[in-house]
């Protein structure tokens, strides 16, 4: 299927947010999830399927003095 992570199309075989985090090795870093204007907490990233056309926007934190 097709998304769109933070504005960009890319093709993914990945069910659901967490199985698209672990592919993108985001897993344990710090970030916000959002999909279809809509923030997931990261206790139910396993419990938000994607579908074709979703609209993914992924923020990492990035810490620094």
């Amino acid at each position: 299927m097709v998304i769109y992570i933070n504005g960009e199309q890319q093709e993914t075989h990945c069910k659901n947010l967490l199985e698209l985090i672990q592919s993108m090795a985001l897993e344990g870093k710090r970030f916000a999830v959002e999909i279809n204007e809509m923030i997931i907490p990261k206790s139910r990233l396993g419990d938000t399927p994607i579908c074709d056309t979703d609209k993914i926007e992924i923020i990492h934190a990035v810490g620094g003095g």
